[in-house]
């Protein structure tokens, strides 16, 4: 349904004269050769983005039977999919969310109802098959992940363990949102509280209870020492409200936004200090600037559309068209059409040189920590690169995944671990698959081969026709 709201009427007391470089940023939706068409979108009513996205790869949370499964598209190949695109398919139930890792662009997770977190590396140039081994298998939930628990759990991915559990909920965690150096962690939960926890001891630093604001999603916004919320007034009108982070007493400023009843999500930009709200089933995008001071929060402009999303990926930084004044890139998924839109937020200027000003140093792709370091107690701001000269990695860093020991019974020269039957119909299905690719990729082989053998013969018949005298 196409949105009839209009936010400015709501925030008539604010002056629209504010001098801001932002205020005439716009949306521009890619054109058809740049969407990715064909995609059998989930079909699941989580609330949850189902997309990510990275300067590489695009991965999609999939609608299938027999198991969860998501595709992992490179950016690069835009236009329509083919309906035996090779999928991630190794979970047992349908997969809830997925996440790029932001420091090694080959690696994601994915959480899914078999209440499994699975690790997975996509090779350069993106899938030629479908792949169903995950290089990390993490199972410390008793139910499914994310969606009806109310412990987080902190894992380290280096020995493939978890190192920490937040068990201070008492239903379930809506949200969580890190800070910029990963020494806070602010939750939102179905009790109707607000925390801002200690992540390696979980012990609780503020609290609040939200009954006229039940909030929904939660983010921290940058350096700035603020939390910004969206929920539902008591009036069930969608709501966003900004919170100082060392005092949770009562908010800084709500703010109605309209009636519609779907789940709003921020997405927040700490270089231009830009607020993004998507509702989910919405067709538009609403803007704003944070500032320190009064309003706070100011209302830029609104990017519509007639098709509603599904959800909403991001791409970071480093990978945003420069050249365009690009400062912000969504992939729209839109379910009724199999489509993924991009859609770029771009600052209008006349200049062809580079704009510093909307490009401040950003955070990069090179880690400010290890795992240990964070654990034993340091804090470190995010390592930062400048986009002047395009994105240049200081160091190739080389994800290692725990080594699992494997195990083996051989009998008769037959190693029967390796063989084991299918138990369920799960597991009978990616068997089915696994043997389906290995036989076409040996009769792709066979194929090769034989074509080798015929020109090889010709060369052979070529050389027994030459007389010996010509050569």
């Amino acid at each position: 349904m196409f949105n009839l709201y209009t936010f400015p009427s709501q925030m008539s007391w604010r002056p629209t004269y504010r001098s801001s470089k932002f205020r005439n940023v716009y949306g521009k939706v890619g054109n058809r050769e740049h969407c990715y068409d064909g995609i059998p979108i989930t079909k699941n009513v989580h609330d949850n983005h189902f997309c990510a996205v990275n300067s590489k790869f695009l991965a999609v949370v999939t609608e299938s039977a027999g198991g969860g499964s998501f595709i992992i598209i490179p950016v690069s190949q835009s236009g329509r999919l083919d309906s035996h695109y090779p999928k991630v398919c190794g979970h047992q139930g349908n997969v809830l969310d997925i996440k790029w890792n932001p420091f090694f662009e080959n690696i994601i997770a994915s959480c899914s109802e078999d209440t499994s977190v699975r690790v997975w590396e996509i090779p350069e140039g993106g899938l030629r098959r479908n792949m169903t081994e995950a290089v990390l298998e993490l199972y410390g939930h008793s139910r499914r992940v994310p969606t009806t628990h109310d412990t987080i759990l902190i894992w380290n991915l280096e020995i493939g363990e978890p190192v920490k559990m937040i068990d201070c909920h008492t239903d379930v965690i809506l949200s969580m949102s890190f800070n910029t150096d990963g020494s806070l962690l602010a939750t939102s939960c179905k009790d109707k509280k607000l925390r801002v926890i200690e992540p390696r001891s979980g012990r609780v630093l503020q609290q609040a209870s939200c009954k006229n604001h039940r909030v929904n999603r939660v983010v921290f916004l940058g350096n700035m020492k603020r939390l910004l919320t969206t929920g539902v007034s008591r009036w069930n009108t969608r709501q966003i409200a900004l919170w100082d982070q060392e005092d949770l007493s009562m908010p800084i400023v709500e703010e109605d936004i309209d009636g519609l009843s779907g789940l709003l999500f921020p997405f927040y930009d700490t270089d231009t200090h830009m607020l993004y709200l998507a509702g989910k089933g919405d067709g538009n995008i609403r803007y704003f600037e944070i500032t320190t001071e009064k309003p706070y929060i100011q209302y830029l402009m609104e990017f519509r559309s007639p098709a509603p999303q599904k959800g909403l990926g991001v791409m970071p930084k480093h990978g945003l068209d420069v050249a365009a004044c690009e400062v912000f890139r969504f992939y729209k998924l839109v379910t009724l059409k199999g489509l993924i839109e991009p859609i770029s937020m771009i600052v209008p200027r006349r200049s062809d040189t580079y704009q510093e000003d909307i490009y401040p140093m950003t955070a990069g792709t090179e880690p400010a920590l290890s795992a240990s370091e964070w654990l034993s107690g340091i804090d470190r701001d995010p390592v930062l690169m400048s986009l002047k000269d395009g994105y240049h990695r200081p160091n190739q860093l080389v994800f290692k995944a725990p080594v699992k020991e494997k195990k083996s019974v051989v009998v008769n020269g037959i190693d029967l671990l390796e063989n084991v039957p299918p138990r369920t119909e799960n597991e009978l299905l990616r068997m089915f698959f696994r043997q389906q690719d290995e036989l076409r990729r040996l009769k792709e082989e066979l194929t090769t081969k034989d074509v080798r053998i015929r020109q090889l013969e010709l060369e052979l018949n070529n050389l027994k026709n030459v007389s010996p005298t010509n050569v």
